[in-house]
């Protein structure tokens, strides 16, 4: 395949969880993936030498993608050691304690939005500036956006409202330009971010409530992004994946 045509994909996020698989998935497919981390330098690297093993060409890049500088940054640094970047997964993404509305303080809402809103807009803006046609954008979104979270996390929620409202928008923007952007979201899924919110053990304790009767698992959700990134989705821009077993 010529240089040009390489996939080059950023995932951030992408050292647990959610992001791992993803990138883990969409290495074995062919793209040379960007894995962005905040902190967990070995998780990270721990991704690329798995992706590595399997024949893949990976690259642990840290950025805090909620940062305009270190944003411009990172997309230098993976263009330098992969290529141009093609696609972006905009999974990065911030969770505290379970609490209700009221006991939230101003400081915890706005890193929310921050860490998560923020982050995306930043993301997704420099991936524009810098692809002018063709290339696709995934944001992980979440099922609170539809839920509301309440009485654990209306502030994550919000967020995630906040980018579904950014993924609609801006997929019509860039339609003309063929640039697809569409997100998916999960729902009750095995990652370590419950344990972040204080309840390692919450899909579990839901798991009844959910039409299928069970947490779904990170791969699952890796799956859909690979799909709408595809050419396979080609038709696919503005629309909403739903993984939360029917909830």
């Amino acid at each position: 395949m010529a240089e040009h045509l390489k996939k080059v994909v950023i995932v951030t996020g992408g050292s647990r969880g959610i992001g791992a698989a993803t990138s883990k998935l969409l290495a074995s497919q062919g793209y040379r993936v960007g894995v962005n981390f905040r902190s967990r330098v070995s998780s990270a690297e721990t991704v690329v030498a798995a992706i590595e093993a399997a024949g893949g060409k990976a690259f642990a890049c840290e950025a805090d993608v909620s940062i305009e500088g270190e944003v411009a940054s990172l997309f230098d640094a993976v263009e330098k050691a992969l290529g141009p970047v093609t696609h972006l997964v905009n999974n990065a993404g911030r969770l505290f304690p379970q609490s209700r509305l009221v006991d939230i303080d101003a400081a915890r809402f706005n890193e929310v939005l921050t860490n998560n809103v923020t982050s995306c807009f930043l993301c997704s803006r420099e991936f524009v500036r810098r692809v002018k046609t063709s290339g696709a954008i995934v944001n992980v979104s979440s099922v609170a956006a539809r839920t509301g979270s309440p009485f654990e996390y209306t502030d994550y929620a919000a967020s995630k409202g906040a980018m579904d409202t950014l993924t609609k928008g801006l997929s019509l923007e860039l339609a003309e330009q063929g640039i697809r952007v569409n997100a998916v979201r999960p729902g009750f899924i095995y990652t370590d971010m419950h344990a972040d919110g204080g309840e390692p053990g919450r899909v579990d304790r839901l798991a009844s409530q959910i039409p299928l009767q069970r947490g779904g698992t990170p791969e699952e959700v890796a799956r859909a992004i690979a799909w709408l990134l595809s050419d396979e989705a080609s038709y696919v821009t503005g629309s909403f994946t739903n993984l939360a077993g029917g909830k």
